[in-house]
């Protein structure tokens, strides 16, 4: 069992008064990108509170509805508390819908910032980045080469790139990073509603996760050699990769 202090560290309080519904979002997303692990214990009520920026009343109100999810469950005694139960995959017809809900103006707007973010985090990386951090990103890279399950897939996808933020050593890069993966994370990894849509473009169809590893491992190895530039440059090609695939199944999505 592991305590979620450090793990919440890397959530962003909500940037205004936050409801219920949004502390669930917010939570439930961090749960399935893998910032919690399976089992992992949340910080008490009060401090995760005043971490998130909410009352304690909207966080008590946030678990409940997380508990009836299966995303937590509470254990009472000397030794309880919340913890997470982290589900095998993502709900995939509440991600379908968020996407339907957004326009390719938004999804360009967030690739924008995130290939800023990105390509920035990569380059100060190979300048700042100590050892154990450069074999963390290794092992993110073994981790999507070899998942088998979608979730496993969102989740060492992921935490590669937020790896990179915290890598950089820039607090400010790494909770912009973060931030992004919850939005769009997931999204890049949700598969076709149908395989033989003619409106669908190769594009759009199943990411691989053994090409992405691979491009993953590409801009470790820049990385590791300190070559900040060609850590930019890659790092901001795997972003517009990205940008191309998501707007081309939305696109799919809007013909279907």
């Amino acid at each position: 069992m592991t305590d979620g202090r450090h793990s919440a560290s890397l959530i962003s309080p909500l940037a205004a008064a936050g409801r219920a519904d949004e502390v669930v979002q917010k939570v439930s997303q961090a749960i399935q990108l893998g910032l919690f692990v399976d089992g992992e214990q949340l910080p008490p009520e009060t401090e995760f509170a005043a971490q998130l920026g909410v009352s304690a009343m909207t966080l008590r109100e946030a678990l409940a509805t997380l508990r009836q999810q299966g995303l937590v469950e509470t254990r009472r005694g000397r030794t309880g508390g919340t913890f997470v139960r982290r589900p095998a995959a993502p709900p995939l017809d509440v991600l379908r819908e968020r996407l339907r809900g957004m326009t390719t103006s938004t999804l360009r707007d967030l690739i924008d910032e995130q290939f800023a973010v990105s390509g920035a985090a990569a380059k100060l990386a190979a300048d700042r980045a100590a050892g154990g951090s450069v074999r963390r990103l290794h092992a993110y890279v073994h981790q999507l080469s070899g998942a088998t399950s979608l979730g496993s897939q969102i989740r060492a996808d992921s935490r590669f790139h937020i790896e990179v933020a915290i890598a950089s050593q820039s607090e400010r890069l790494t909770r912009l990073e973060v931030g992004l993966q919850t939005q769009l994370a997931e999204l890049l990894w949700l598969p076709p509603e149908t395989t033989d849509d003619a409106g669908l473009t190769e594009a759009a169809g199943l990411l691989d996760p053994v090409a992405a590893a691979a491009e993953h491992a590409a801009i470790a190895e820049a990385i590791g050699a300190e070559d900040g530039e060609r850590a930019r440059v890659l790092a901001e090609r795997h972003v517009e990769a990205n940008l191309r695939r998501l707007t081309a199944l939305r696109l799919a999505m809007a013909q279907a």
